[in-house]
């Protein structure tokens, strides 16, 4: 990667399609992401969002379902026209989030914070993803952010930018 595009973070980081292999690495990167968050199989040991934290998973996505607060993380493949391999959408909610098939809540959740994150140029086995902001996280890393500001949010600190 050229310097000049290392200093802007919204520059495409593709310089040429990307290969099955790296098509490949970011699929299992946002899965691991998600299995992470939300595993499709219950885990074997109680874990940190044990308790009153419902976790919500789709094939692309997944919402965490606090008191009076969610995170949704959401996969995008190919959804900007400058980023090959598409984005990853992290939404941060003050309220109940809507499930497709539910009953809508008695008041609709709202929007506290976004942030739109893409796989690094030529991603390896474990997908590197930057922000906008141009903060880099790892699977893992990412994984623990996205807990953060749900925690932020339960405890009333979410409406402050950080």
């Amino acid at each position: 990667m050229d310097d000049e595009r290392e200093l802007d973070p919204t520059a495409s980081p593709w310089t040429a399609a990307p290969t099955a292999k790296e098509r490949g690495a970011v699929q299992r990167s946002v899965g691991r992401l998600l299995d992470e968050l939300a595993p499709e199989r219950a885990p074997a040991r109680s874990g940190r969002l044990a308790g009153t934290i419902e976790r919500h998973r789709t094939p692309t996505g997944c919402v965490l379902q606090g008191p009076g607060a969610a995170v949704s993380v959401s996969w995008f493949a190919d959804a900007a026209s400058d980023a090959a391999l598409g984005e990853l959408r992290v939404i941060v909610w003050r309220g109940v989030v809507t499930r497709r098939g539910a009953a809508p809540p008695s008041q609709g959740a709202v929007v506290v914070r976004e942030l739109t994150l893409r796989p690094v140029d030529r991603p390896a086995d474990d997908c590197v993803w930057r922000a906008e902001d141009g903060t880099l996280y790892d699977t893992t890393a990412l994984a623990e952010r996205c807990l953060a500001l749900l925690d932020e949010q339960i405890a009333g600190a979410g409406d402050v930018p950080a």
